[in-house]
């Protein structure tokens, strides 16, 4: 049982714990995904071992060439479509090595 509040000092507020983002393993995955999205695809690129800054930096370009819209959540980085070829082809060119996941 935890304690929620102390005549003393009032509410207790449960500390937050921050929560710590899967790190990769330097493979880049590519994976589609329509779950949950009312049958709209997103390619989810999975296992970048990269800061946020940079992780969001990447986002934005891959986000350009391909000329859809994305997010980063989580430490992946999700982008609208299916533009798998040419995801892999740009984080190629940048020096990632490159796997397609899922169907």
């Amino acid at each position: 049982m935890t304690l929620v509040y102390s005549t003393e000092t009032g509410r207790i507020k449960p500390e937050k714990t921050k929560e710590e983002r899967p790190k990769g393993d330097g493979i880049a995955r590519i994976q589609r995904q329509t779950s949950g999205r009312k049958g709209k695809g997103v390619c989810i690129i999975t296992g970048l071992d990269l800061e946020d800054t940079e992780l969001k930096q990447l986002a934005a370009e891959l986000k350009k060439r391909s000329g859809v819209g994305g997010s980063v959540k989580n430490g992946t980085i999700e982008i609208q479509g299916d533009n798998r070829e040419l995801l892999k082809q740009v984080l190629e060119q940048k020096g990632f090595k490159v796997k397609l996941a899922g169907g």
